[in-house]
């Protein structure tokens, strides 16, 4: 598999770890049974599409990217669904995460 199809599952994966962790939300501690499916289903989704990028990209990038963008996302998405505006120490958290992944992806080396 050619590296750009890694980086598109990657992107697929991120997208589908933040549904997922969306339903999470929704389904209200799976009580509810459509978004409880739908969280399973997403997630199912989330691990295929990290593992196929992981069999090109190195594991580092590909798990730091993942994680780091798929929380930011979460929170983004809880900000706008939820009103859920964090504060001062949360952003500062969510810089440092966005900072790691940075350093990982620019300046990491992988032997």
């Amino acid at each position: 598999m050619k590296p750009l199809f890694g980086y598109l599952f990657l992107a697929l994966g991120i997208s589908f770890g933040i549904a997922s962790n969306s339903f999470a939300k929704i389904s209200n501690g799976f009580s509810k049974l459509t978004p409880s499916i739908l969280c399973i289903l997403c997630m199912c989704i989330t691990m295929f599409s990290i593992a196929k990028a992981m069999s090109v990209l190195p594991v580092g990038f590909a798990y730091s990217t993942y994680s780091g963008l798929t929380v930011t996302g979460v929170l983004i998405f809880a900000m706008i669904k939820y009103n859920q505006i964090p504060n001062l120490y949360a952003i500062i958290g969510i810089a440092f995460i966005i900072i790691g992944v940075i350093m990982v992806n620019y300046l990491g080396r992988v032997n």
